[in-house]
């Protein structure tokens, strides 16, 4: 990834957090919970989200220098987590979603049910970090934060537009939607493994330009 300017990052951003990857896992919260409350899982969960961003975004030089995380290692692990997650989707199991027979719908369930695929998603998280790193500037670090949050905030609106939409889709349509995004996300996923092995400098399995 490229550090050049808003725009690209913006871009960046939507492409690995934007609604079309979001609205999904809020669809499938919808089935669960009342429009008062789906809009409060909203804001709340885009609350943290934009909290970790700037934590993660203004500190990723020095994340990345303490823990000895190398650009590579870091498109690996998140390319495999992601993966994983997606596989997940694909063979319908939900990682990380609370259970509906253990308790009731609520506001603390409805959040942790978005960690994975929207507060920490591993593919958005691994793009904050390089791009962040990619100057040592304050200034675009601010620029990257800048952009990831504002794609975030179209997700909240998206959500909010759309709940009275999300609450009347069928389970089916929901569960075969996964699904197909499932297969769609995993190869982003691998994409993003591959990215982090040419890096390495396996040239033979990582990425042509």
């Amino acid at each position: 990834m490229n550090a050049l300017t808003y725009s690209a990052a913006f871009v960046t951003f939507f492409s690995v957090v934007g609604p079309p990857k979001v609205l999904l896992a809020f669809a499938a919260l919808a089935q669960a919970h009342p429009t008062a409350e789906l809009r409060r899982i909203a804001l709340a969960s885009t609350a943290a989200a934009i909290l970790v961003a700037l934590v993660v975004g203004f500190t990723a030089p020095w994340l990345l220098e303490l823990f000895h995380i190398s650009t590579p290692a870091l498109q690996l692990a998140g390319g495999v987590i992601f993966f994983v997650y997606a596989v997940g989707l694909v063979l319908g199991v939900h990682i990380g979603s609370e259970d509906p027979g253990d308790a009731p719908p609520s506001l603390v369930g409805g959040v942790r049910d978005l960690l994975m695929p929207y507060i920490v998603s591993p593919l958005a998280i691994t793009a904050v970090l390089i791009e962040a790193a990619a100057r040592d500037t304050w200034s675009w670090r601010s620029t990257v934060v800048g952009a990831y949050v504002s794609v975030l905030a179209l997700d909240l609106l998206c959500v909010v537009v759309l709940t009275r939409l999300l609450r009347r889709t069928h389970h089916a349509v929901i569960e075969l939607s996964g699904r197909l995004l499932g297969l769609l996300l995993a190869a982003v996923g691998a994409d993003l493994v591959l990215d982090g092995l040419y890096s390495l400098g396996v040239e033979s399995l990582g990425r042509r330009e």
